[in-house]
């Protein structure tokens, strides 16, 4: 028997009664062949080199020794853009979590049985939710020109994609008993909605609406380098000096923040579930 008969061909076993049953191999020898070939051939097109990458991985130890200590003094013009930058995090996650509740209840298939509306609502969220943050703030910045708004109009288009693709699939597992029973009393879908569905799903919404604020934070600081206010901008340019303490003490600043906002968002998430 070859290679190929033993790791793909069925194997038959018989039973004491005589009867044969016929049992498939495990493909999982075939998904590994695949996943070499797709790491060597992705190797091939990025031209990845580990000889390159552990002989220069020694620079980012330089850098970041650089960084340490980080420059105190500093801190005075760290206030501002981290406020900042807050701000666009909590305000983009507010309106994008709050807009897309409706477009979450269209594209949910036990309250709307059209499968056009549906389609067309997942089909929305599935090409917001592939733009990147940074590209979706570059745009911004065209439109609203330079500054915070940019950034927060950047966060809300994320936040609304995020949010909307787990809120519809969290709908769609609800118990429909209360809902069912208040449309055959007359109710609209909509009313139908606010009184028997968002009950069910309001604990996870606002979990999941405080788990995505953590990340905006963090989203958020790099959006400076296209324009949209906040850390990113300072960030940029300091590393554009190779002032690295300063970096230090940008990035210091920043894992404080995110670690207090992290620390108030579990607890607040423990409640919730």
């Amino acid at each position: 028997m070859n290679l190929y008969d033993k790791l793909f061909t069925p194997r038959v076993f018989t039973l004491p009664n005589g009867k044969q049953i016929c049992k498939r191999r495990s493909r999982a020898p075939f998904a590994v062949l695949i996943l070499l070939a797709m790491t060597a051939l992705s190797v091939r097109v990025t031209g990845f080199s580990l000889t390159v990458l552990i002989s220069r991985i020694r620079e980012f130890f330089v850098i970041l020794g650089d960084m340490i200590p980080p420059q105190w003094n500093y801190m005075p013009q760290i206030w501002q853009p981290l406020f900042d930058t807050i701000k666009m995090s909590l305000l983009g996650s507010a309106i994008g979590a709050i807009l897309v509740v409706p477009f979450a209840m269209l594209a949910s298939t036990n309250i709307i049985h059209n499968r056009i509306v549906v389609g067309a609502m997942r089909l929305l969220l599935s090409i917001i939710r592939t733009l990147p943050t940074l590209v979706s703030a570059l745009i911004a910045t065209y439109v609203f020109g330079l500054g915070t708004l940019a950034g927060t109009t950047a966060i809300a288009i994320f936040t609304f994609a995020y949010i909307g693709k787990i809120l519809y699939e969290e709908i769609e597992t609800v118990d429909m008993g209360a809902f069912e029973a208040m449309e055959a009393m007359g109710a609209t879908k909509v009313r139908a909605f606010i009184s028997s569905i968002v009950p069910q799903v309001l604990p996870s919404y606002l979990s999941n609406c405080l788990f995505c604020f953590e990340g905006n934070v963090r989203y958020a600081s790099i959006l400076g380098y296209v324009g949209a206010g906040g850390l990113g901008l300072i960030l940029n340019e300091k590393i554009g000096w190779r002032e690295y303490s300063s970096v230090g003490m940008i990035l210091l600043a920043l894992f404080v923040t995110v670690f207090i906002i992290e620390t108030i968002s579990r607890a607040a998430r423990r409640r919730l579930v």
